[in-house]
């Protein structure tokens, strides 16, 4: 991803700034999504795994980036305390 363009991404909601996601997060993410443990922040089931993700600098909510294109809606936030092995 463009650096500028992470630069200026943040949380829509608080405005913390985002980072990519590490691939031992991924992973955890995307273990858990396939177990049917993960929601939105709307309360809508992830069915689907992330191929890449950006994560709030205090950890707290995941977004997805599909073809490239960070989506940085509200809704579509993914909380990262329902996930229990999550790393640190």
């Amino acid at each position: 991803m463009d650096k500028r363009l992470l630069d200026i991404l943040c949380d829509p909601v608080t405005k913390t700034p985002v980072r990519p996601l590490r691939r031992d997060e991924l992973d955890a993410l995307n273990h858990a999504i396939s177990a049917g443990e993960v929601d939105t922040v709307a309360g809508r089931k992830v069915a689907t795994p992330l191929a890449a993700g950006l994560i709030t600098t205090d950890r707290k909510v995941v977004y997805r980036i599909e073809d490239d294109i960070p989506v940085m809606l509200a809704d579509e936030g993914i909380g990262t305390l329902q996930l229990a092995s999550f790393p640190a």
